[in-house]
């Protein structure tokens, strides 16, 4: 399906000079964008390494998916995402988690439009401010390839064809239905559930990310099992309040004035960083296992 996705994207953005202007933005954001946030999502399910073995087969697959989405990313993303995964709702770890400037400057719905929009620069930021980390040797792989990918592509078909790329990931990023799961599965809309799954139509165009109260609890079972985690176990999860509609999520965010950057539930306890840790640890071990060759 990755594949797929980016030979759709790069067949739009290779033939995007026969656009008007307002083609090329619809397209760009309807299209383009839908493609390139389900592809962000086919990098959250190569992150956790769902789809090969091996973990380098994973990570050369998100970078070919980031061919089409024009931005070096999935590395990158890869290493703070399974932090969240380890210490969710760790202040200054979980960098999923909005920074206190955040909140302090979009706390009201005008402030809160601009931050939707701007979205893709505060989940792309955030873990360089937060917390730094230097480049890994794939996260300079990862750049190297997808730069010379868009220098030979713009050299093809032109350097707006690039453009209309990182364009459709950005648009798709922001205020976009899809997007709404960004806000959707840890913003508290309900006092004291911090984790919230929704079952809609669109889980179709994101490898089922909707289901993330499952996903959080099995994040080793891939997004097209989970419905079935959510049927073999249904007891644990019907009681907890769910999403209906990612839109009305955007919506419900930007407008009621007690959600916000601040509406998440944080913890920095010494038990729990030091669980995280034992968990972390023998999550990194279990992978390092199953990436090593089988014995004849």
């Amino acid at each position: 399906m990755v594949i797929t996705l980016v030979a759709i994207q790069l067949f739009f953005a290779a033939n995007q000079s026969v656009f008007t202007t307002w083609q090329w933005w619809l397209g760009a954001y309807v299209v383009g964008g839908t493609i390139n946030h389900s592809l962000s999502l086919a990098c959250h399910e190569l992150a956790h390494n769902l789809c090969f073995h091996e973990t380098v087969w994973n990570e050369l697959l998100a970078m070919v998916a980031n061919f089409a989405q024009g931005l070096p990313s999935c590395i990158t993303f890869k290493k703070y995402h399974l932090e969240h995964h380890y210490y969710q709702g760790v202040d200054n770890i979980d960098v999923d988690i909005p920074s206190d400037l955040e909140g302090k400057i979009f706390d009201n719905t005008p402030k809160k439009i601009i931050w939707a929009l701007l979205q893709p620069f505060f989940y792309a930021l955030r873990p360089l401010v937060v917390k730094p980390k230097p480049a890994n040797s794939m996260e300079i792989v990862n750049w190297v390839v997808v730069v010379v990918f868009n220098i030979a592509f713009g050299s093809m078909f032109g350097g707006k064809a690039v453009v209309y790329n990182i364009v459709s990931t950005l648009l798709g990023m922001g205020i976009h239905p899809a997007a709404g799961h960004f806000i959707a599965e840890h913003y508290e809309f309900v006092k004291m559930q911090e984790t919230y799954s929704y079952y809609g139509p669109l889980n179709l165009l994101s490898f089922n990310v909707g289901y993330h109260n499952e996903h959080h609890d099995f994040p080793k079972v891939a997004g097209i099992n989970l419905p079935k985690v959510r049927a073999i176990a249904s007891e644990f999860y019907e009681d907890l309040s769910f999403h209906q509609s990612w839109i009305k999520v955007i919506w419900d965010y930007i407008t009621l004035p007690n959600v916000g950057p601040f509406s998440r539930i944080k913890r920095d306890t010494h038990e729990h960083r030091a669980n995280a840790n034992a968990a972390a640890a023998k999550l990194s071990q279990n992978e390092a296992n199953l990436d090593k060759p089988k014995s004849e």
